[in-house]
């Protein structure tokens, strides 16, 4: 039975249905193997080929390579084979199939096949994508997201050795090209370390082989014999048998077969005369221009790449002269005189003596061209093979195209096959020159992305193939790569101007030619027989090799015999992973890459072949590994037991990768972990209760005292604050002022007692301030009914009361009269008679003042201060002085008619507006105070509440903006509480806590910004120690990843979630209109009930909330225990979040005999004005990585990463404590402009440091020299901020750090001593008044002011960095570059304090 997409939804369906069961997972698995048994059944295309089926049968029943020509169809058998497997690599499966290519360039274009022919998930993989440093995690991923891989063989190769992938979980494994299976590639070593190790093993579980080959050896042999163990050896290293056609007829039905031609031409080169002549002058060029070099004062690296290029441009010129002449030796030298080179900002660079040479070869060319304008190359063929400017090679070639051109090949479609890329470059020049003369052909060259000669991407390459098919290209100058890389399937014409190298070349690049009538020409210089042979002998070798592989297909495969097996090698048990002889040494390699480097080092392994021994970088915590043995491998034994002691220490995983690149992988999952910005926001729970219908109901009453510090019309009046939860005592006292439109107000909770009130009552009050708060803050004024009707329900609500008071006597009582004033309709007045008329009928003078009345025809509300003389036939002042009468004015302006205009009208005040009170800032402007009284007839309005003091209403608008603040710090209070609950001593105050999780948003006049800082520089501080001490052997990237591990946002953030902290934090400005009033019910004030820890937490709503804000709050709130209680409260917050963290010292064990001879420990100790009771640890803070001697056996890296950490500590306290009223903004630009490696670096050339560093860097050495040749410029008074406009050696910087950290572990952490001793190095520290803004801020603000346009790129590759900003003000471009050593914070700074410059100068010279 054929196996169908059925059978496979059935499984998926079995699998996601019982998921999660051991039981069912059995059973699925039980089922996967039953299905293993089954017979795999063909899953042809309509389309395919006999040949093609008949290759597809045998590679299913057994191992195959399908030996066929170019053109064939190999692939289409590969994708019809893994069809018929596709039911075994389906998910669930945990099977995979990998289809391995050669080149990079094979990768997506194999990759597209798969994808067009098969609903498998293909995933694609190639060096460039950093595979070398994934992890089995990464992997895992990749294999779950996919059903089969294509990748190069080096990526599965160094995947099995990593047990990332293990054998038995590949299907089916292709080999694309594999005649490349022999020797050390990565084909022959997954099949010998591998396949055969595990088939020797008795291991049944393998994959399937299907290798695909257009000549199954690489190289002729001399005769059948060797041709026949050739492929015997391929055969047996593969564990396969060879199909191919009977004879090369089955395939020409289907793929048409090329002409083979020959094209001979005579020997007629550039003349020995003119050769010599111009050979004599390139070289004397050469010369000279070396001798340049090597007697300038360049680094040896400066000076041997400036002489590596000098001799590759010369060589190449003399190449092109021999071969190709005059002409083409011009182009060959322009074009090399194209290559960029690197210049950095100090000192000179070799590459400028490159230039010079280039430009002196070109001289020396161009003098035997023809000067005249007119003149072009071709104009006269004859001539120009006379005078040596083209060869008869060239001229053969021209030939060959221009017959094809009088043919009249309008389809032309041409392959040139060249050896060299540089030939394959001039040559383009060439035909684009000549060829317009005769036709429109056009050419371009393609050369392997690998090479330093006019580098082409992969996608560069793949449109000038497309190009090609389309016809918009018609000849391509190609290397090897178009041979077995990119796939050219329209080409009716292959010309080989330099001859095959071997017989799979022939084969190869001859079935490029696949149209009909195409021809292959073989170009061959007259009278060379050698050649001409070796070209026969290939095409005699097709046929050979044809009738071989027919042979031994007959015959069983042989048993693989190598070396290999008995090859030494170390297996980790636990993952199986393997390294031996042969891979030990790229190992080391790979581990040494992820050492901390810098741009004047480069961590590397070094051997010592005389003592046998492998000295290991200085950050690594092996220093030096002897061995003897085989001399012939020592240097590979040595590093298969360097591998072996760095698994066991940990500095390499079981999967045997460098640590640092599983620690890298987690800090990236952390990052990657799911985060919902949608976060609650709590209520105080003492302000949230059931409401309770049908019993009295207890409070406790607070007096809101309100101190006006400000004069006004009006006094404020204070209020009871009246809550169901009696509250903590230092709430319930709680002071503070806050800062409103005409001064600040002083606010003061003080405990009045409990009050009962009935249900009643309770209700009246609800009614009261909601109806009040309601409409001072939307003026909405009927809200009694609706509260009536909400208030019988049994739910959570914010349940307090806010009640007007009055002074009695001595002591302050509720104002019931004023909260009875929500009935205006039940007052009347014994002493006066209702007579006058208002709009819902007569009422006494008495209870008009002090009203709260609205007026229906313009729907405003107003509180009634008096009853006024006039009436409504007053004269009455409108716009322009003009006079008319209250009556005349409503009749015009409303088109009222009034009734009662011998009424006496009421003088009214508009109501008091609610804002936000809480900002912090004062609005000085005030309303005209004529406009903010009016004069109304009683028979306009309507009483809302009466009687209600205008002291009350001023009173209230205050309210929201008090109560948000109260509420404020209830919420950090109940914080504080979680916290204290856990430890009880680590006491601080509320408004502190409150101060770390207030955001900048807020626009409140405290934010967490400074605290953030103090707490991140501790946080830093703290992990660095501990990290230091647990792991000794650790280097410091190492150490800094785990660190970023503990303290980076993802992390703090997830620790902030799990304590709930999300809730507290206030990220949003107060804006009154969104706050509920206590009593009301809508839909933004339903609550809900969660319990955490056992305490009751109360939400509304959710509000949007960045991941980094809730990291920023954590590390404030460290800061605030450190302020509030030094280091201890701190690390007791710290362990309650989950950040576990102590100060427990470890001895240092580290000790050097005689440091004295190795630094001057006298002169240091006196500059540091400190006495080391240990001197090691002051030569180790003196060493840098490339001092290689092994007196010193470590670096200044690891102590540079605790001084780090404790100077930035050091220097933010000293700036928190020294500057405390400052902003938080100035707290955060004064420390980036003291902690920065610029400044210790200039404190470090001051002292003269820069004289004690030891190192072997010679990079280093003309980066300080330079610096002190600029130093007297750029430095000044101060060591701090960001005036210098050079790039200081970042060694230098790192040099008071190390220091810092030697003198922290030897003082036994005692940082009073670190700051004493280091402090004065860094004098005068940056003050307020001294602190000038970042020039990146600078110019960023300076482009948003202006409207310009800003650009910047920035990159960093082998240690150097690059930055280049461009701003477009007012149409003229300020551009300003940098490259070196600097970091990218360094880099971007100088690039935009050049771009600053220009801009001033521009602005100086328009004056």
């Amino acid at each position: 039975m054929r196996w169908s997409q059925q059978n496979t939804d059935s499984i998926n369906i079995f699998y996601l249905n019982n998921v999660g069961s051991s039981k069912t997972m059995d059973d699925a698995l039980m089922v996967i193997d039953d299905y293993d048994q089954l017979e795999i059944m063909p899953d042809t295309l309509s389309f395919a080929r006999s040949y093609q089926l008949e290759a597809l049968d045998k590679a299913i029943r057994e191992n195959t390579i399908v030996y066929m020509e170019t053109g064939s169809g190999k692939t289409l058998i590969a994708v019809m084979l893994l069809r018929s497997y596709a039911y075994h690599l389906r998910k669930p499966f945990p099977y995979i199939a990998v289809f391995l290519v050669p080149k990079v360039v094979l990768v997506s274009q194999q990759a597209e096949a798969l994808k067009n022919h098969t609903d498998l998930k293909v995933g694609m993989y190639w060096g460039d994508m950093g595979v070398d440093y994934w992890d089995e995690a990464t992997w895992k991923v990749e294999m779950e997201k996919h059903e089969v891989l294509v990748m190069t063989p080096a990526i599965l190769l160094s995947c099995l050795r990593h047990s990332f992938i293990k054998l038995n979980m590949i299907k089916v494994l292709i080999m694309d090209e594999c005649h490349h299976a022999g020797g050390r590639h990565p084909y022959a070593c997954i099949m010998t370390e591998f396949y055969h190790h595990q088939l020797r093993s008795g291991v049944s579980e393998l994959p399937r082989i299907f290798g695909m080959t257009a000549s199954p050896i690489k190289k002729a042999g001399n005769s059948e014999e060797t041709l026949s163990k050739n492929i015997r050896e391929l055969m047996t290293l593969m564990h396969s048998k060879v199909y191919t056609c009977l004879s090369e007829a089955v395939i020409s039905q289907f793929v048409p077969s090329s002409t083979l031609k020959f094209r001979y031409y005579k020997e007629k080169a550039i003349s020995y005369r003119l050769f010599s002549e111009l050979a004599n002058k390139l070289n004397i060029l050469k010369q000279q221009h070396e001798l340049y070099v090597t007697s300038s004062d360049f680094t040896k690296s400066a000076a041997d790449s400036a002489i590596r290029k000098i001799s590759k441009i010369f060589a190449s010129s003399m190449f092109c002269l021999d071969e190709l002449g005059i002409w083409l030796a011009l182009k060959a030298a322009e074009s090399l005189s194209l290559i960029e080179v690197e210049t950095f900002l100090w000192g000179n660079s070799g590459d400028q003596i490159v230039k010079k040479f280039s430009s002196a070869t070109i001289l020396s060319l161009k003098s035997y061209i023809p000067s005249d304008p007119q003149w072009t190359i071709g104009d006269n063929m004859n001539s120009d093979l006379d005078r040596g400017l083209l060869t008869s090679k060239v001229f053969c070639l021209i030939e060959c195209l221009l017959e094809y051109s009088y043919r009249d090949f309008t389809e032309m479609r041409c392959i040139v096959f060249v050896e060299r890329v540089i030939t394959a470059i001039v040559l383009e020049t060439l035909l684009n020159t000549l060829l317009p003369k005769y036709n429109s052909w056009r050419a371009k060259f393609i050369a392997g992305n690998s090479s330093q000669l006019q580098n082409q991407s992969r996608k560069i390459q793949n449109e000038i193939v497309e190009e090609f098919r389309l016809g918009l290209v018609n000849i391509i100058i190609a290397t090897s790569i178009l041979e077995e890389g990119l796939d050219v399937q329209s080409c009716n014409l292959v010309i080989r101007f330099d001859p095959s190298p071997t017989v799979c070349s022939f084969i190869q690049s001859r079935g490029r030619a696949r149209m009909q009538n195409s021809d292959y020409i073989l170009m061959v210089k007259s009278g060379d027989s050698v050649t001409r042979s070796r070209l026969e002998k290939y095409l005699a070798g097709v046929e050979i090799m044809r009738k071989e592989s027919l042979r031994q297909s007959s015959l069983p495969c042989e048993r693989l015999e190598s070396d290999r097996f008995h090859e030494e090698v170390y297996r980790v048990a636990s993952t199986e992973a393997v390294v031996n002889l042969s891979s030990s040494i790229t190992l080391v390699h790979l581990y040494c890459s992820r050492l901390p480097a810098d741009g004047y080092f480069k961590p590397t392994p070094r051997w010592d072949k005389e003592t046998g021994t492998l000295y290991l970088p200085k950050s690594c915590p092996i220093h030096a590994i002897r061995v003897q043995g085989d001399t012939k491998f020592l240097k590979n034994i040595a590093c298969l037991e360097a591998c072996k002691q760095l698994h066991k220490i940990g500095a390499l995983t079981d999967n045997l990768v460098p640590s640092i690149v599983v620690e890298e992988a987690e800090v990236d999952e952390f990052g990657n972990e799911p985060y919902d910005e949608e976060q609650p926001s709590y209520v105080p729970f003492e302000l949230v209760n059931r409401v309770l219908n049908n019993s009295n109901t207890t409070y406790y009453c607070y007096l809101i005292e309100l101190k006006q510090n400000f004069s006004y019309d009006f006094t404020v009046q204070d209020i009871f604050l009246a809550t169901r939860v009696e509250l903590d005592p230092e709430i319930a006292c709680m002071q503070f002022d806050m800062c409103f439109d005409r001064g600040s107000l002083d606010v003061n909770l003080k405990y009045k007692g409990s009050i009962n009130l009935s249900p009643d009552q309770v209700l009246l009050c609800k009614r009261f301030q909601v109806n009040v708060l309601g409409i001072l803050m939307d003026h909405k004024t009927d809200k009694g009914t609706v509260f009536d009707e909400c208030c019988l329900e049994d739910n959570l609500e914010v349940d307090y009361l806010l009640l007007p008071s009055i002074a009695i006597e001595e002591r302050t009582d509720v104002d019931w009269l004023t909260i009875n004033s929500i009935h205006p309709s039940k007052m009347e007045c014994l002493h006066h008679e209702a007579n006058i008329r208002t709009e819902k009928g007569f009422i006494c003078a008495c209870i008009l003042k002090n009203a709260l009345v609205c007026t229906p025809h313009n729907g405003r509300t107003y509180i009634t201060t008096n009853i006024m003389e006039l009436d409504g036939n007053s004269p009455l002042e409108v716009r322009d002085g003009e006079i008319t009468t209250y009556k005349n004015y409503f009749e015009q302006k409303h088109g009222i008619q009034l009734r009662f205009d011998h009424q006496r009208l009421l003088k009214a005040r508009h109501i008091f507006p609610v804002k936000n009170y809480c900002h912090g800032s004062r609005q000085v402007k005030e309303r005209d105070v004529n406009k903010t009284f009016v004069e109304l007839p009683p028979e306009l309005c309507a009483i809302i509440m009466s009687p209600i003091p205008v002291s009350t209403l001023y009173s209230f608008s205050f309210i929201p903006s008090i109560m948000h603040r109260l509420e404020s710090l209830l919420g950090a209070f109940n914080f504080k509480k979680l916290h204290l609950n856990h430890c009880p001593q680590n006491q601080i105050q509320t408004f502190k806590v409150l101060e770390a999780m207030t955001t900048k948003s807020c626009k409140e006049t405290f934010h967490y910004e400074s605290l953030e800082t103090l707490g991140d520089s501790f946080l830093k501080y703290a992990t660095s120690q501990q990290l230091f001490n647990t792991y000794p052997d650790h280097h410091e990237g190492l150490l800094t990843v785990k660190r970023q591990k503990i303290i980076c946002n993802a992390a703090l953030c997830k620790l902030g979630c799990r304590g709930k902290l999300p809730g507290f934090i206030r990220n949003e400005p107060f804006d009154p209109k969104t706050w509920t009033i206590p009593g009301s019910r809508s839909k933004s004030s339903k609550l809900k009930e969660t319990v955490y820890k056992g305490t009751k937490i109360y939400t509304r709503g959710d509000r949007n909330l960045k991941r980094k804000i809730v990291a920023d709050v954590v590390e404030a709130l460290i800061g605030a225990f450190l302020t509030a209680g030094g280091e201890k409260a701190a690390l007791l917050f710290m362990d309650w979040i989950g950040i576990k963290v102590n100060f427990n010292i470890m001895p240092y064990e580290r000790q050097l005999n005689a440091p004295e001879n190795v630094v001057n420990v006298g002169f240091l100790e006196s500059l540091l004005k400190y006495s080391f009771r240990n001197p090691s640890l002051l030569v180790e803070a003196m060493t840098h990585g490339s001092y290689m001697l092994p007196e010193v056996p470590t670096c200044y890296q690891r102590l540079e990463y605790l001084g780090d950490s404790v100077l930035d500590y050091l220097i933010t306290m000293h700036l928190y404590k020294e500057y405390p009223g400052m902003s938080p903004g100035q707290l955060t630009d004064m420390r980036s402009a003291s902690v920065n490696n610029d400044c210790y670096a200039m404190s470090a050339i001051k002292v003269q440091l820069h004289k004690h560093v030891l190192h072997a860097s010679q990079e280093l050495h003309k980066h300080i020299v330079a610096t002190l040749d600029k130093f007297d410029e750029v430095s000044s008074s101060s060591t701090f901020g960001w005036e210098s406009e050079a790039s200081f050696p970042k060694v230098l910087g790192d040099i008071i750090e190390s220091l810092a950290g030697a003198i922290l572990v030897d003082s036994g952490y005692n940082k009073e001593v670190v700051w004493k001793s280091i402090r004065p190095l860094l004098e005068p520290l940056v003050t307020p008044d001294t602190l000038k803004v970042h020039p990146v801020r600078e110019l960023t603000e300076l482009c948003q002011e202006m409207n310009y346009t800003m650009e910047k790129t920035l990159s960093r590759n082998d240690g150097v960095t690059s930055c280049r900003v461009e701003v477009i003000a007012d149409g003229v471009i300020h551009q300003s570059e940098y490259k070196g050593y600097a970091d990218k914070k360094t880099a971007k700074r100088l690039a935009c304090k050049g771009v600053l410059n220009s801009l001033q100068l521009k602005e100086y010279q328009d004056k």
